[in-house]
């Protein structure tokens, strides 16, 4: 029997590899862009200013990514004198990147640049996350065709073929869960009780998703012998929930 296994490389041009991974990414970063260009005014942002949020967000968010993937991957980044490789931390064509570093760098990236701007960051994060989901349901799909992020053995019908046997589809799941969250979000702005409440939904939402989902996955990085991401997550669901009561109750006594 034959099982379609994905090419990860989408085209050549001079000599250099286009991975389908880096172009799904950069069109998940413009379309949540444009996302977040058009929540601003629903949160009484000046479109004009979004750029300087992109501008600011992405690069630092690729950063965190790699930076949060190399820590908890150390030892492999050393080498065997015990002295660091620099040229393995910086050769991300390799692979080698995690979202939670990514949310956390391009967040406090934009934070910074809210309180430029003299905005509420709250205000901010609440635009820019709908794109933000979008952006991972998008980008998911570069697993896919590299034949990574999948979770264990299966024999249900949606199971894909990597390394000679048929493992749940992880990628495809986290991607259906943040398309969904993205229209959920995408409706209850428009009927925002209080500052932070789509950032918090946002977040609780996804955590969830994603302390379900990493329970299958089988390339985890781990904090001792716990899933890091399966500790991140729950820590972010308590946190919503706590900081969403709170947020929601000053809003009341405001009003």
């Amino acid at each position: 029997m034959t099982h379609f296994v994905p090419n990860p490389i989408a085209f050549t041009i001079f000599g250099l590899d286009i991975r389908w991974y880096g172009l799904l990414i950069s069109l998940g970063i413009l379309l949540g862009g444009y996302i977040f260009y058009k929540n601003a005014e629903k949160v009484n942002l000046d479109p004009g200013k979004i750029l300087d949020y992109i501008i600011a967000g992405v690069p630092a968010g690729i950063v965190g990514a790699r930076v949060y993937y190399v820590i908890f991957n150390w030892n492999y980044y050393l080498n065997q004198d015990g002295t660091i490789n620099f040229l393995k931390i910086i050769n991300v064509r390799l692979g080698g990147l995690a979202i939670h570093g990514t949310l956390i760098f391009a967040f406090l990236a934009v934070i910074l640049v809210a309180r430029y701007h003299k905005y509420n960051p709250l205000d901010v994060l609440d635009a820019a996350v709908p794109g933000v989901v979008l952006a991972q349901s998008i980008g998911r799909w570069g697993n896919f065709f590299n034949s990574e992020a999948h979770g264990t053995p299966t024999d249900l019908p949606w199971g894909i073929y990597v390394d000679g046997q048929m493992v749940h589809p992880t990628f495809l799941y986290e991607s259906l869960w943040c398309f969904a969250l993205f229209i959920f979000l995408i409706i209850f702005i428009k009927k925002r009780q209080f500052k932070g409440q789509i950032l918090l939904l946002y977040a609780g939402l996804y955590s969830i998703e994603r302390f379900l989902v990493e329970g299958l996955r089988t390339d985890s990085l781990m904090l001792g012998s716990l899933r890091q991401a399966q500790v991140l997550s729950l820590t972010v669901v308590i946190l919503s929930i706590l900081f969403y009561v709170i947020l929601k109750k000053r809003s009341s006594k405001t009003e």
